[in-house]
């Protein structure tokens, strides 16, 4: 039987505790890894170390600085705040042992958007050995984001030319935006650094349906992919409760 890695996403499973209690719960429930949205900012770093020292969990990846635009790498005007924000987020990468940091574009329509986040993934890649992700997020998930599909993303990646600015590939966001998930993962899986996983129906576990991650994982496998399997969903009840969709892989 084939194993997957799978990377508990403390962002969505088990919002209802502290994060710190949410790394608990994933060693206690079998995860490889986690990934975090942007809790380590927040969070004293010596208590994190700790708790990853006691459940020898590795940090697959983590998220810039959010805040209610959902990072602001691409914003014009606020490029003194992505740097920080990005220098803040690879200190802690470093200092926990992150693999990834998803540099977010933010909430914007500008016309300099585009050259402002190119800028900014410059700099990220220049002050860092880190992998740089970005993420192309659906419309219907959030409204009015930079970065939405994966030509998009892959356009970003020909144009810094960087070999560790990867995409990170979320199924349930590019099934939403960009259309067929096996065929553009195929596409695209030399510039793919995460896979992040989720029902394509209300972004619950990740159970069969439009997205049947049983083929799916082993197709990505089979395209060369090597990496963890973030679980980036959203529980329709508590997340212990939904857990079983694991077994059916």
């Amino acid at each position: 039987m084939t194993q997957y890695l799978f990377s508990a996403n403390t962002g969505y499973l088990w919002k209802e505790l502290p994060f710190l209690d949410r790394i608990r719960q994933a060693a206690a429930h079998g995860f490889a890894g986690v990934e975090f949205h942007d809790e380590a900012q927040s969070t004293d770093r010596d208590a994190l170390k700790a708790v990853l020292a006691e459940t020898d969990l590795p940090v697959y990846g983590l998220n810039v600085r959010m805040g209610d635009s959902f990072g602001c790498a691409a914003i014009p005007g606020m490029k003194d705040q992505a740097r920080r924000d990005v220098d803040l987020a690879l200190e802690i990468a470093e200092d926990i042992g992150a693999g990834a940091v998803h540099v977010l574009g933010g909430l914007t329509s500008d016309p300099a958007a585009h050259d402002t986040y190119i800028e900014t993934l410059g700099y990220a890649l220049d002050a860092s050995d880190k992998t740089i992700l970005i993420e192309p997020v659906s419309a219907e998930q959030l409204p009015g984001f930079f970065l939405r599909t994966i030509d998009q993303a892959a356009g970003i990646l020909a144009q810094v030319n960087h070999p560790r600015l990867k995409i990170l590939f979320d199924c349930y966001h590019i099934h939403r935006e960009s259309g067929d998930v096996p065929k553009l993962f195929r596409a695209h899986a030399g510039q793919i650094g995460h896979v992040q996983i989720a029902a394509a129906e209300n972004r619950a576990e990740p159970f069969a349906g439009a997205l049947e991650y049983q083929t799916l994982l082993a197709d990505f496998q089979a395209c060369g992919y090597a990496g963890p399997f973030g679980c980036e969903y959203r529980p329709a009840t508590t997340t212990e409760a939904g857990l079983s969709w694991r077994a059916q892989l």
